[in-house]
């Protein structure tokens, strides 16, 4: 599977775990670690899907940063995203400290997508 057919497909399924995740956090959980993971999922799938057309098209990005960022901005979605569903749903953490790490890991990610933009394509 190419890089950008698999940031299209988390993409997507980013996108559908934040929509239920938000519905369920108004219907049922009513809590707010349910409704920032929806968030963080929503907004991540739309920018996967972005630089899966940048990469695809190779308009004015360094491909290959732009592949590594993208892999860590998966990383850290599921990291933190994973840790914050699972506490609002089930009252349970993956193990301590994941959600920062995985907030750091997305950070990380945003400056990767940075620096692929400055890199000459």
């Amino acid at each position: 599977m190419t890089t950008t057919r698999l940031f299209t497909l988390f993409a997507g399924l980013a996108g559908l775990c934040g929509i239920m995740l938000a519905a369920a956090s108004t219907h049922v959980l009513g809590g707010d670690n349910a409704m920032i993971a929806a968030n963080f999922l929503l907004f991540h799938a739309i920018a996967l899907i972005g630089l899966a057309a940048l990469i695809a098209h190779g308009v004015a990005i360094h491909a290959t940063t732009a592949r590594i960022a993208g892999y860590v901005l998966i990383i850290g979605a599921v990291l933190f995203c994973g840790d914050l569903a699972l506490r609002a749903i089930y009252a349970i953490r993956i193990a301590p400290f994941v959600a920062p790490v995985g907030g750091i890991t997305l950070m990380a990610g945003w400056v990767l997508v940075a620096i692929a933009a400055l890199r000459r394509p």
